[in-house]
């Protein structure tokens, strides 16, 4: 099948550009290198749309949390991911978590499907001369990362993102552990929560930092970290109590066995739909595989715990998007290429599935003679898009999870307790309003479309 548009990379934001295009009745030719004898450090499987840190889509709140209104807006536009994700959910309190498997099953099989895609198991070595949208995330091939490098003119910068590990759940001691979402939210069977007393967190704090860690190379050593997948080791050595006041606050759980908050908590959210497989919150490490089995099962309730997967590093690369791309993610020194996903400097998952949706929908108007203009920075996708396309300084750009730090302030006296519903509301009513009006143009006859503000 010849294609109108190419995009290259199978994970949540190409899998959504892909989707996008193809319902918009455009031919896509979407390249997948898994599968076709190529791995990544990260990857397990070929599956499109493949989770490999977390299970966890994060909050679903849409009333009060900025992640919410981002699932919320995908939802209403007709997200492929969120479709999938909803069907394939498991239970994690307000949280919207998923069977990995099942997910990225449904997915690709969604995908595989349609009409108006072609899937191809293959990889790309240099930037294609026609109209391409490049989603290929943190682990992109060296030889199409060295192609962009010679384009844009800068290296790509990059941090470092770590897995958390799993364990099944038939290993755990419910003797001590016991079910329970922070302050009662969910369905009361959301996480299990492991309690440690003073002594046993010193002692568990103190195992981290000994621990031997998986040694740098020479090209990672000046890597940062992203703080929103810190190795819980490196949380450990910022200080005694900066666990406890993270991956393992106690606050809003009590152990029933004592009717009081223990010291501190580990909790383990469910990671498949069975119920088998129970993933560490928070705590992604660095440490080398034996010394990981040694301090885990120092954990209460853990003592046994046989492990599904290990925890794990790998390098993740973005490139300068503020500088180098156009208001609708465009290449600006080569508009037929745009990008999408975590590339761009977007983090989390569901920002990635955002981007893509946004990089597919600003490309099929294109291709179909249209401008199409950007949602307004009062919704979710429009904060993200306006940090990632020119809200951010282009010296200190780092990834970023959707906030309400990305959004308008709130104008005028408000009370703090307000401000976050007061965000999504106003949010909700700028996409209903960018729904209802003319968001699609005819493109000017200079082929160079000149996008309304998104105010």
């Amino acid at each position: 099948m010849t294609h109108d548009i190419h995009v290259i990379g199978g994970g949540l934001a190409g899998s959504e550009a892909a989707w996008q295009l193809a319902e918009a009745g455009l031919k896509v030719r979407l390249s997948e290198m898994r599968g076709s004898g190529e791995e990544t450090p990260a990857h397990q499987t070929d599956g499109l749309a493949e989770l490999v840190c977390s299970n966890s889509f994060r909050s679903d709140d849409a009333e009060a949390n900025a992640v919410g209104l981002l699932h919320q807006e995908l939802r209403t536009l007709g997200s492929l991911i969120m479709r999938q994700a909803d069907i394939h959910r498991v239970p994690a309190g307000s949280a919207l978590a998923v069977d990995r498997d099942n997910f990225s099953a449904s997915v690709t099989e969604a995908i595989d499907q349609h009409p108006n895609i072609t899937l191809v198991r293959e990889r790309i070595d240099a930037l294609p001369d026609g109209p391409t949208i490049i989603a290929t995330g943190p682990l992109t091939a060296a030889s199409l990362a060295a192609g962009i490098g010679a384009e844009t003119g800068r290296e790509a910068l990059a941090f470092f993102d770590a897995l958390a590990p799993i364990v099944h759940r038939d290993s755990i001691d419910m003797d001590t552990a016991w079910f329970a979402s922070r302050w009662d939210k969910g369905e009361g069977k959301d996480y299990i929560n492991c309690p440690m007393d003073k002594d046993q967190y010193l002692a568990f704090h103190q195992g981290l930092i000994d621990g031997e860690k998986t040694p740098f190379k020479e090209w990672e050593k000046d890597t940062p970290y992203f703080d929103g997948c810190m190795p819980i080791e490196v949380m450990a050595e910022r200080g005694v109590d900066t666990l406890r006041y993270g991956p393992m606050k106690p606050v809003g759980l009590d152990n029933p066995k004592t009717g009081r908050w223990p010291h501190a908590v580990v909790q383990l959210r469910q990671d498949n739909a069975q119920g088998t497989l129970w993933n560490i919150v928070g705590f992604q490490t660095k440490m080398k595989h034996a010394d990981q089995v040694r301090l885990f099962r120092t954990i209460p309730g853990l003592e046994n715990a046989e492990f599904a997967r290990l925890g794990g590093l790998h390098r993740n690369t973005f490139i300068r998007s503020p500088e180098l791309l156009d208001e609708t993610l465009r290449l600006k020194s080569r508009p037929n290429i745009r990008f999408a996903g975590q590339i761009t400097g977007c983090e989390g998952y569901i920002e990635s599935c955002g981007i893509g949706m946004l990089a597919g929908l600003f490309a099929a108007a294109e291709l179909t003679g249209k401008t199409l203009t950007p949602p307004p920075y009062a919704t979710a996708l429009g904060a993200l898009l306006g940090h990632i396309t020119g809200g951010a300084e282009v010296e200190t750009y780092q990834p970023m999870n959707v906030n309400f730090g990305l959004f308008p302030p709130i104008t005028g006296r408000t009370k703090k307790a307000d401000r976050k519903r007061m965000y999504t509301d106003r949010g909700r009513a700028a996409l209903a309003e960018w729904l209802n009006s003319p968001r699609q143009q005819a493109e000017p006859a200079d082929n160079s479309p000149e996008l309304a503000p998104s105010a």
